[in-house]
């Protein structure tokens, strides 16, 4: 199983590495196993009960399709999804879950995790019409949400911040049969049982993402794909909760016409007609489907992992870039190349990483679902603009990045972003204004970060960027 690369945010440690706001790549995980990175926090502390009200309302609507792809490319896209790993390795038998599937928390559950799960389920439901609840109190359910502590899953899976297994139903089953044939998700012809396992001692969005991605790999794809914008399906974790295209992929792998146990061949001749029905007016989208060649991920990879030193870092960013150039790409993969070389050049070379950001911003523009991936970049610069003394600058790519923060519902960027923003009005001189931003920004904040002294960690990092923080106190 390959790397997950992460687009969180980090501590800011000085003024040069607070522009890099981004946390690395974790190490590749057991076989059996399908994770998603994440940033560990210290367990208990005051988290919110659920999502800030802030956003309440404001994430993705239910739409009919996914705008910007053909249905061509959106058959491709679900063949290389369902019929591959992570790892490259090929399925050759289709599988899902049949009838009505129900789910069940266990463990020391967090405050923030059963109205996030039931806002969940209530999007697979109403946007990719699966039938699928809350178990009864007491019943044994198709999926299981165990949390434990973070210590306890790293005994079994060191590198997984949360991960799915089929054919168990709590930790201590997966601890049994790990690595047996039971575990493995290339022997399924069906599923019937699986296992979420979330760390308790994570922060309520990382508690939320991995609901997210880990129940649409135990319901549907386990693959993940880089060329893919608009997705939680891929490994630049840009998106964080699921979007209308993946929606759209888990209403396909629960259309009526499949079933688990068909073969490559059977669900391939059907997709087309699904996808056609599912995603009307789908025309050729041009979308460029040529595979990511192994040395670019170890390359990205590399570049966003924390193992080796900053220049060898660098030298691997160049060096996926220029092989994106090389393959000719003009999608989220060159994209994401100019970008993990920007991140590593804010420190060294200033006006290299401005120009690597805006390279990245204009191709994301023209991919379905760039807006928030534009978003983190307009945060990068708007950081720089604060560290260089242009607070006017930083309040306009802060208030261009926030419409799309909001809808991706992203509350750890927003915070940010808002605190930013609140360092540059302070630096113009709007000492109320600034304040009452970070007033507005807390609810979000402790959604995203967790407990209140990290809160207060974050607030003294970003204020440390127009160096400003010990004259407030």
């Amino acid at each position: 199983m390959r790397p997950r690369t992460a687009a969180t945010a980090l501590p800011l440690r000085a003024c040069a590495a607070a522009l890099a706001l981004l946390a690395a790549c974790a190490a590749p995980p057991p076989p059996a196993q399908v994770t998603k990175a994440g940033r560990a926090t210290p367990a208990g502390g005051d988290l919110f009960l659920s999502e800030p009200a802030l956003l309440a309302g404001g994430g993705l609507a239910p739409l009919p399709g996914a705008g910007g792809h053909g249905t061509a490319e959106l058959a491709a896209t679900f063949m290389e999804l369902t019929f591959e790993m992570e790892s490259g390795r090929p399925l050759s038998t289709f599988s899902r879950f049949e009838g009505p599937i129900t789910v069940a928390l266990a463990g020391p559950v967090p405050p923030s995790a059963p109205a996030d799960l039931a806002q969940l389920l209530a999007r697979l439901r109403a946007e990719a019409g699966i039938a699928i609840d809350a178990a009864p109190q007491g019943s044994a359910a198709a999926i299981t949400v165990e949390f434990s502590t973070r210590s306890q899953m790293r005994r079994l899976a060191p590198t997984a911040a949360c991960f799915v297994v089929p054919n168990v139903g709590s930790l201590a089953e997966y601890r049994a049969r790990r690595g047996t044939a039971q575990v493995d998700w290339g022997a399924l012809t069906d599923r019937r049982q699986a296992a979420i396992f979330v760390p308790a001692d994570a922060t309520p969005q990382e508690i939320r993402d991995c609901l997210h991605e880990e129940m649409a790999q135990a319901l549907g794809p386990l693959n993940d794909l880089y060329r893919l914008s608009d997705s939680v399906f891929n490994d630049d974790n840009f998106n964080s909760v699921l979007t209308p295209f993946d929606m759209l992929i888990l209403r396909a792998t629960y259309a009526p016409e499949l079933h688990s146990g068909m073969s490559r061949l059977q669900v391939q001749a059907l997709i087309g007609g699904i996808l056609s029905r599912l995603n009307p007016g789908g025309g050729g989208s041009g979308a460029d489907l040529s595979p990511t060649p192994q040395v670019w991920t170890d390359a990205i990879e590399a570049a966003l992992g924390s193992a080796t030193g900053q220049a060898t870092r660098r030298a691997a960013a160049d060096r996926a870039l220029a092989i994106a150039r090389n393959q000719g790409w003009a999608d989220g993969r060159l994209a994401f190349s100019h970008f993990a070389v920007a991140r590593l050049y804010v420190g060294s070379d200033r006006a290299r990483a401005v120009a690597e950001f805006s390279q990245a911003a204009a191709i994301y523009r023209r991919l379905p679902g760039g807006a928030i991936h534009v978003a983190h970049i307009d945060m990068q610069l708007a950081a720089i603009a604060v560290a260089s003394g242009r607070p006017d600058q930083a309040v306009g790519f802060a208030d261009r990045a926030l419409p799309a923060i909001r809808m991706a519902e992203n509350h750890a960027l927003l915070a940010t972003v808002q605190l930013i923003k609140a360092e540059a009005l302070d630096m113009l001189g709007m000492g109320v204004e600034a304040q009452a931003l970070r007033v507005d920004s807390r609810a979000a904040a402790r959604y995203g970060f967790g407990t209140e002294a990290q809160v207060r960690a974050r607030e003294r990092e970003i204020g440390a960027l127009g160096g400003r923080w010990g004259q407030r106190g």
